[in-house]
């Protein structure tokens, strides 16, 4: 990843335009994996050092400094909690993994509800090892969904189903498009489940505009970073600091506003290079590029 100076044009967005001198960052989140070497303290002192006004959670960290003190840190910086990623993973068919599943699940939407978290992020498993039988797969997320929205919704937590790049169908996500997700989540009430909108998982779309302005009041979360090339070894590392890749964020951005939704726009990057570099450089980066390309 390279950092560009403030004072000068940012020659890796490809563009003349200067950094906004006072961009307005109400509604942006770092997302803790962008700063993948920092625990919860450090990122929300990160974020407040910058100016940041909410951050999305994962799970694990959270778990490591406990429940309680992660909400304290949060709160008392006056920040908010954008999302809390991730439950999921709902496609093992045999009954024992399933309860287990079930109850991990459960136990992530009680994390949410106690961090404040409007909605927790589902990545909802790919295909059950030794399986070839994809509309099976789907089948269990639609079973699972049928247990678990209830549950959110009694402790005010949204569920948010995150439809993933097609190429994590087999091992991450039997949800690829929008529509999909769509499809599960209208059978509920839309304060029960919702859905994610992220740029790296859906630029490549035809249907994308169409199927966010279908979407409208489902829109839980707001997600930007970009598509990087070439795709290393490991695709799940695949994404980029927006500006670096191939998506044009602005229409995103618009058709997702277009539909109402004022929520936070949160910047989730799994990148080797940019985890291993300065985390403060990597979020006064993403602050220009957020304020350049997305806004």
């Amino acid at each position: 990843m390279s950092t560009v100076d403030a004072s000068t044009v940012d020659s890796a967005v490809g563009t003349v335009e200067r950094p906004t001198a006072d961009p307005d960052l109400s509604r942006l989140s770092l997302n803790q994996k962008t700063t993948n070497s920092w625990g919860v303290a450090q990122a929300v002192d990160g974020c407040v050092r910058a100016g940041v006004p909410a951050i999305g959670l994962w799970r694990e960290p959270v778990q490591e400094i406990g429940l309680e003190q992660a909400h304290k840190l949060v709160r008392d910086a006056g920040l908010r909690v954008s999302s809390l990623c991730r439950g999921g993973f709902l496609t093992a068919p045999e009954p024992s993994a399933r309860r287990r599943a079930l109850d991990d699940n459960r136990l992530a939407i009680d994390e949410a509800a106690t961090l404040g978290a409007p909605c927790l992020v589902l990545v909802v498993g790919g295909l059950p090892e030794g399986s070839r039988d994809l509309p099976a797969a789907r089948a269990l997320v639609a079973d699972a969904l049928a247990e678990l929205a209830p549950y959110a919704g009694e402790r005010g937590v949204r569920l948010a189903l995150e439809p993933l790049h097609p190429m994590y169908c087999a091992d991450r996500a039997v949800l690829s498009t929008l529509a999909q997700a769509l499809d599960l989540a209208e059978a509920y009430p839309v304060e029960q489940v919702g859905v994610v909108v992220d740029t790296f998982h859906l630029w490549w779309d035809p249907a994308v505009f169409e199927q966010i302005r279908r979407a409208g009041d489902r829109i839980a979360s707001f997600q930007v970073c970009d598509f990087n090339l070439p795709i290393p070894a490991d695709a799940l590392l695949a994404r980029g600091m927006m500006g670096d890749g191939v998506i044009d964020f602005r229409p995103f951005r618009e058709a997702v506003d277009a539909t109402g939704y004022t929520g936070d726009i949160e910047v989730e990057i799994f990148n080797a290079d940019v985890w291993a570099a300065d985390p403060d450089e990597v979020i006064a980066t993403m602050i220009r590029r957020y304020a350049n390309l997305v806004l």
